[in-house]
């Protein structure tokens, strides 16, 4: 979950799995894959920074690679 804004100052906690797109109207807009929408005070960078940082939490994206076998 991301904590975000809504334009009226009031935070609320958003499951960024359902985020299909973001965008700037130029108020941020976040679309969910059910088609809600969201207007928020934070920007883009800061939404796509939360997402990130969101996935490395669950491990999903940000894990190390490993190095494949250079002998075979």
């Amino acid at each position: 979950m991301i904590e975000l804004t809504k334009l009226n100052g009031q935070k609320f906690t958003l499951n960024a799995i359902y985020i299909e797109q973001v965008q700037a109207f130029p108020d941020t807009t976040i679309t969910l894959t059910n088609g809600r929408k969201f207007v928020v005070k934070e920007g883009v960078w800061e939404v796509k920074e939360a997402v990130n940082e969101f996935y490395k939490g669950i491990s999903i994206i940000g894990l190390p690679r490993q190095k494949e076998d250079e002998s075979l």
